[in-house]
């Protein structure tokens, strides 16, 4: 491991310098972190995929800033609200912007903000928003992307015939398809359809074809009517503590972005089969009172207590989110409750002030039992549930204060509350405090928090980042946190701290390199005792990663990532390490319809604690974030082609290869051998 790290530490160093004299700016890097920290906290990838058609929207449409609204500059999650803000007030006092270049007076718009957006905006001459309907419904653009997607590798439940409730009866591939339609950002209308493999299709349990269609119709500014959701929608309120549905990051290099913003009702066309509303909302009101409504009825999966067979009551012990419908097994758990949501929202606005009021209520048509265990003695039960919320957002020059308090049906309450400051042209600043009482419970928040959900926390975040010189930034956070009740496999109450700095070394346009440095301490039970409660102990985990981006020359583009994780040292019974090397390559010739990109990775790890992950480029509107436990490699390549000015397609190869294994997963998803390979094909057209 040492040698293999000095190895490629000496590679690496040798790119760098070369680097320098090169042209590029890797872009999204701090996003591929804040995604990469994402799938890391709730183990999982996200199928969200809205922000990604936002971008691509605003690169197709680019933003013009001397027209646009605050919420439009929200939705592409480039900026802060304190940017945003200082954006607005500069345009109200000055008037419309004559040249992009005029951004480098604005307060809080620095030179790599600039660069960041300037794919996405333009400045220009307002064109009037239409409210012709004939022109919205026929003027916009329609698109059909079609995805498939496939492990080659047969595991267990597609081979096995000795069990018909361990089998998947459906093919092994995955598809997914989507047709919308968008005018500029006034109207959106669209289905989705989604395939999981392993799933039926046009047979079976599934005699409709996708076992998940959405339908959405989402329009703006209609008179009064500023929002309007019909079919599925996500609902965001104040600071997620009581409810949000759109995609959130949490701590990341980013120190400024640790505030909810986006607009309370948003379309949802993506591949996930829980985290959205199905019914309407409405937002109404003028230039300074608003108010929005929403109502939503949907099936849910769930899985029945296991007292059931004795007491012979209806009643559930847990709502499923997988949205796996594949062995008899899974297919009986389908539409199981009916879950009944409404809520809304009343908010004043007044140049940089906001203050809202929030509420939210849930009924089941089965109450919620649960499995009663230490650490949830708390969680939701019933059949009805509501959460009522206050939020608040102002600015004071170069300030920007922000917060919600929010209260359960329990009585149990809940408080976020954080700071944006530009202390100086060089220097910004965060601060997020967080007080969650440990019996708060919600089933949709998603707030600036350590844990998943906003429940049983308290806690203090503040961050720095300081640019000295133009081509040198250092971003810093530190973040402590306690849990005063126990918590899944963590059976006392708790204290943790993170520490991160990263130094971001930009010499031209053309050249990024950055190294980080990461510690987390949490409590975790010790494993392999039968107890009924089992004493804790803290994991101190470090992390070390530096990477490089430059560019060769005007067509190629390269990038190499080393990255050294560290798990408990000190105990020689549980420590672990991790290391991951990659180089990734991306050829796109001028003028022409074809691109290539592809990765070459060698990762080598301990166990499960020494895990990595690592942020991969995908196909059009989608990306991977592999989970790397083991010793191998990984190679993949993306293809890319334009048929023509409406239609592209994009093809994807890639492959894990284990050094020391003879299986990969387990159950019925185990795979014989040391391999496993996944292709996926997409096509997109749009007229």
């Amino acid at each position: 491991m040492k040698t293999i790290t000095l190895i490629l530490l000496a590679i690496l160093f040798c790119n760098s310098t070369y680097a320098q004299q090169e042209n590029l700016v890797q872009p999204g890097s701090t996003t591929e972190q804040q995604l990469e920290n994402l799938t890391e906290q709730q183990d999982g990838e996200t199928e969200d995929d809205s922000y990604l058609q936002v971008l691509d929207q605003s690169r197709k449409m680019p933003l013009n800033l001397n027209s646009i609204e605050a919420n439009d500059l929200r939705e592409t999650r480039l900026l802060t609200d304190l940017q945003i803000t200082n954006l607005i007030r500069y345009r109200q006092l000055l008037g419309n912007l004559i040249s992009i270049y005029e951004l480098q007076s604005v307060p809080g718009w620095d030179v790599e903000t600039i660069r960041r957006v300037l794919p996405y905006i333009r400045v220009g001459s307002s064109i009037p928003l239409s409210s012709d309907i004939a022109q919205r419904l026929t003027e916009g653009q329609h698109s059909i992307l079609i995805r498939l997607q496939q492990v080659l590798e047969k595991s267990k439940a597609f081979l096995r015939a000795d069990s018909i409730g361990n089998r998947y009866p459906g093919s092994p591939q995955r598809l997914f398809f989507r047709y919308k339609y968008v005018y500029r950002n006034l109207l959106q209308f669209g289905i989705t359809g989604d395939k999981d493999a392993g799933e039926q299709f046009f047979k079976g349990s599934q005699k409709s074809g996708f076992d998940f269609y959405s339908l959405h119709l989402f329009a703006r500014k209609l008179g009064p009517v500023k929002l309007l959701a019909v079919g599925d929608f996500t609902v965001n309120l104040g600071q997620g503590l009581i409810h949000w549905q759109s995609l959130a990051f949490k701590k990341s290099a980013d120190i400024t972005a640790i505030k909810r913003q986006a607009d309370i009702l948003r379309p949802y066309n993506s591949a996930g089969e829980y985290n959205f509303q199905r019914g309407a909302g409405i937002t109404v009101g003028g230039k300074s009172l608003e108010a929005t409504a929403f109502a939503s009825i949907r099936k849910l999966d769930a899985s029945f207590n296991n007292d059931t067979t004795v007491t012979n009551d209806d009643f559930i012990s847990t709502i499923l989110n997988t949205g796996y419908h594949r062995t008899i097994t899974e297919v009986g758990k389908k539409n199981m409750i009916t879950q009944t949501s409404y809520g809304g929202n009343i908010s004043f606005k007044k140049n940089s002030l906001h203050v809202g009021v929030n509420g939210v209520a849930f009924q089941f048509s089965m109450p919620l039992v649960r499995n009663i265990r230490p650490y949830n003695q708390h969680a939701i039960q019933g059949k009805d549930w509501h959460n009522y919320s206050a939020d608040y957002s102002f600015s004071f020059r170069s300030v920007h204060f922000f917060g919600e308090a929010a209260m359960d049906k329990t009585r149990s309450k809940a408080f976020v509350g954080g700071v944006l400051a530009s202390i100086d042209p060089k220097v910004d600043a965060s601060l997020v405090y967080r007080n969650i009482e440990k019996n708060y419970q919600t089933l949709y928040g998603n707030a600036f928090t350590e844990s998943t959900f906003p429940t049983n926390e308290n806690g203090l975040f503040t961050g720095i980042a300081i640019r000295p010189k133009s081509f040198l930034r250092i971003d810093a956070y530190t973040d402590v946190f306690s849990f005063p009740w126990l918590r899944y496999r963590v059976d006392a109450p708790t204290k943790g701290a993170e520490y991160f700095v990263q130094l971001t070394y930009k010499p031209n346009k053309q050249v990024e390199v950055y190294t980080r440095y990461r510690n987390e301490s949490k409590a975790i039970n010790l494993s392999g005792l039968d107890l009924a409660t089992r004493p804790v102990f803290t994991r101190p985990r470090q992390n070390w990663r530096t990477q490089v981006s430059y560019n060769v020359s005007r067509e190629v583009t390269l990038r190499n990532r080393v990255e050294v994780i560290w798990f408990d040292l000190h105990e020689k019974d549980r420590s672990q390490q991790g290391f991951l090397a990659y180089f990734d390559a991306r050829y796109k010739p001028f003028a022409k319809p074809v691109s290539f990109n592809g990765r070459m990775q060698y990762f080598e790890t301990d166990g499960f604690e020494s895990r990595l992950y690592a942020f991969e480029s995908d196909v059009l509107y989608s990306f991977s974030i592999p989970l790397f436990i083991g010793k191998g490699l990984r190679y993949y390549i993306n293809c890319n082609y334009d048929l023509s000015k409406k239609m592209t397609v994009w093809f994807r190869w890639a492959q894990t290869i284990y050094a020391n294994k003879t299986s990969i997963s387990s159950g019925i998803d185990e795979i014989n051998g040391n391999k496993k390979s996944e292709i996926k094909f997409q096509l997109v057209y749009a007229f």
